[in-house]
């Protein structure tokens, strides 16, 4: 069935449409997890597990979706996670992303392993800006991205630390999926199966990792999988210390991104962390965990009131977020629900992807019987 663009009412028409546009290697490496995937799933599944306990007769004609996070107020309770690779998805890759974003006053996150460099994002950005880090071996590399990210006048540093090895992503060994693609016959012969797809990546600027490729070449002018290069790259050695003084070093609003355990919570509390993600890296990373929606009850149980708390992962629907909130989340993230929106059709496709949620959230808040995202209790869930 071929789809158009305004007829993507969801995130998985968004996904279709994706799938519809890109090589298959492509958009099996956005659409992939570890493993089984049983976590992938899990992640939009386990909101299935809970009910919304609506109110009524509240006089909701007004209603607010703005919340206040990381010191940042967002006109949206979701904001989009930081992605790597973007501009195999669409050639526009990030300033797509950062103008959308832009438009709807959320926040947009840049990964370490980005396509746009954090100058270009800082200076066309205006709205609030996450850098996600990778703490790799090189130290001097580690030190060159966070002067960057503060020159470019990034709001927030995130610290991601559930990459210490690259999980098992199954369908990227099957695929032959790289960065930058390996051009091999097979490759070859599913880009020419999406021909405009390889006129605008061959076309366009050459493809790398802007922020990277003066230190590695990994990535940017030699092919390797992400798992490859979390495996090779990235400091197993990285600890609560190591945290603790990039903290330091920042000096601004900083967050840990990948932490599932109340006991984690607690010590992202200690060492004075601003916020966490609560996340498993889109089932990217430890098959058969927990997640993030199953966890912010009890997080929030815990730390709630003294650290930001991010439910990251599996957010398919405006109810999800408004399960998310209820539970005790701070607000919510996602990266899917934007990057098949990306791949399908740049700039207007992420905007399409923030607008149906937008729709979805303040049509949902109605229907709660409420006019403000605080006014969201645990009482108002059910658990199955």
């Amino acid at each position: 069935m071929f789809r158009r663009l305004k007829d993507c009412h969801n995130v998985e028409e968004l996904r279709l449409l994706a799938k519809q546009r890109l090589p298959a290697p492509i958009f099996h490496y956005i659409d992939g997890a570890a493993d089984d995937e049983v976590t992938y799933r899990r992640n939009t599944h386990s909101f299935d597990n809970c009910d919304l306990v609506p109110n009524v007769l509240a006089g909701v004609e007004d209603v607010d979706l703005s919340v206040t996070v990381m010191g940042q107020k967002l006109a949206l309770p979701i904001f989009c996670s930081p992605t790597a690779l973007q501009r195999l998805f669409h050639h526009d890759g990030e300033r797509a992303v950062a103008r959308a974003a832009e438009k709807f006053g959320t926040m947009f996150g840049v990964s370490s392993l980005g396509t746009v460099s954090l100058a270009e994002i800082g200076s066309m950005n205006s709205t609030p800006k996450m850098f996600q880090y990778y703490f790799h071996k090189d130290r001097g590399l580690n030190d060159a991205l966070t002067a960057r990210a503060k020159a470019a006048k990034f709001d927030v540093l995130t610290l991601t630390v559930d990459t210490i090895v690259g999980g098992n992503r199954e369908r990227d060994l099957h695929t032959g999926f790289t960065s930058p693609p390996r051009l091999t016959l097979k490759s070859l012969m599913s880009f020419a199966t999406k021909p405009m797809w390889a006129l605008n990546y061959f076309t366009h600027p050459a493809y790398d990792l802007v922020e990277l490729k003066s230190h590695i070449k990994e990535g940017s002018n030699v092919a390797v999988s992400v798992g490859e290069y979390f495996s090779t790259m990235l400091d197993q050695s990285m600890n609560w210390d190591d945290a603790a003084d990039l903290k330091e070093k920042w000096g601004g609003t900083f967050c840990l991104k990948g932490i599932m355990s109340v006991e984690d919570a607690k010590r992202a509390v200690d060492m004075g962390a601003d916020a966490i993600m609560v996340s498993n890296h889109g089932g990217r990373q430890l098959d058969g965990s927990r997640s993030p929606f199953d966890q912010i009850a009890e997080i929030a149980d815990a730390v709630g009131g003294q650290i930001d708390i991010v439910c990251d992962g599996g957010i398919r629907r405006g109810t999800h977020v408004l399960k998310a909130m209820a539970a005790g989340a701070t607000a919510c993230s996602g990266g899917r629900m934007y990057l098949y929106a990306l791949a399908a059709a740049g700039q207007p496709g992420v905007e399409k992807a923030l607008s149906n949620l937008k729709v979805e959230i303040e049509r949902d808040m109605k229907l709660m019987g409420i006019t403000r995202l605080s006014q969201l209790k645990p009482e108002m869930l059910r658990y199955r």
